[in-house]
């Protein structure tokens, strides 16, 4: 089997991505300071933004291809740690684009819907980016960065995800349900929309990409919902306690990091190459019982 490095193999996104790979790859995965046990994967400690240590971690696994989810990926901690987080979204990102350019191997970068402010929904790959905070600003330059070291990079936009998570990680659904579990208040918004999808889904388009796709690519769901209307699904389907549940908006929230208010991704041309998402409803019913 061929050899299939991916970062952030103790992030939601990677561990995802590690199980489902399983079937077709030789799976390594690596981490940074959170330890992470995975059945059939071989898991790395390594710091991404080390040149050193990743040109050392190219040499001794030689992988076949790189799936990149590591990230820093909070915008509110992005916002109020620039420098910090510029190294590890956009300084690693491009140097990573550049080993895979050495050795010509596939690459597979995960982007994010929140490289558009939300006024002109729902965005195509070749609409223009304009990022309202600094995660979104450093995921453009990482998008650019990458595919100027190397053009046959697949940039994979992500939108918002949820579903089983690793002890290390929490997709945005975990604490939305122990929240209510607890008979706490969650409010929610009801003027953001996303296109969101699960996190096994999204490894699969990510793993479609790595065989199908160069350039730009958007891997959203095929439902636009608010956050507030997805945690009135999410209380449905999984029968958690609604009386917690509230209504807000953005204005609502003091964040650090500002929010567009549409990001919902027109994702038609990787669903033309296969990518399939299931319902938001049929998605948290496979996961009944899971979480």
């Amino acid at each position: 089997m061929k050899k299939l490095l991916v970062t952030g193999a103790s992030g939601f996104l990677g561990w995802n991505l590690c199980q489902i790979a399983q079937s077709e790859w030789d799976v390594s995965g690596t981490y940074c300071s959170h330890p992470i046990e995975l059945s059939g994967v071989s898991l790395i400690k390594v710091d991404l933004t080390n040149f050193e240590a990743m040109k050392h971690l190219f040499q001794e696994i030689q992988p076949d291809a790189i799936i990149h989810t590591a990230a820093q990926s909070n915008p509110n901690f992005c916002q109020s740690n620039p420098e910090l987080s510029h190294l590890i979204n956009v300084t690693a990102a491009c140097n990573l684009a550049g080993l895979c350019a050495d050795a010509s191997i596939p690459c597979v970068f995960t982007s994010t819907d929140l490289v558009f402010n939300g006024l002109n929904p729902p965005y195509q790959e070749t609409d223009s980016v304009c990022p309202v905070n600094l995660y979104g600003e450093q995921k453009v330059l990482a998008e650019l960065g990458m595919l100027a070291r190397y053009p046959r990079t697949a940039v994979c936009r992500m939108p918002l995800m949820f579903g089983m998570a690793p002890p290390t990680a929490t997709s945005f659904m975990q604490p939305f349900i122990q929240i209510l579990r607890e008979g706490k208040d969650l409010s929610l918004f009801i003027d953001e929309f996303r296109t969101p999808v699960s996190g096994k889904t999204a490894a699969q388009g990510l793993l479609l990409a790595l065989e199908k796709f160069q350039g730009c690519i958007h891997l959203g769901g095929k439902e636009r919902i608010s956050r507030y209307d997805f945690g009135r699904l999410l209380v449905e389907v999984l029968q958690l306690p609604a009386t917690g549940l509230k209504a807000c908006r953005q204005q609502d929230v003091k964040m650090a990091a500002p929010r567009p208010p549409d990001v919902s991704l027109d994702s038609s041309k990787a669903f033309s190459l296969g990518y399939n998402p299931l319902s938001l409803r049929e998605e948290l019913q496979a996961l009944n019982g899971q979480v």
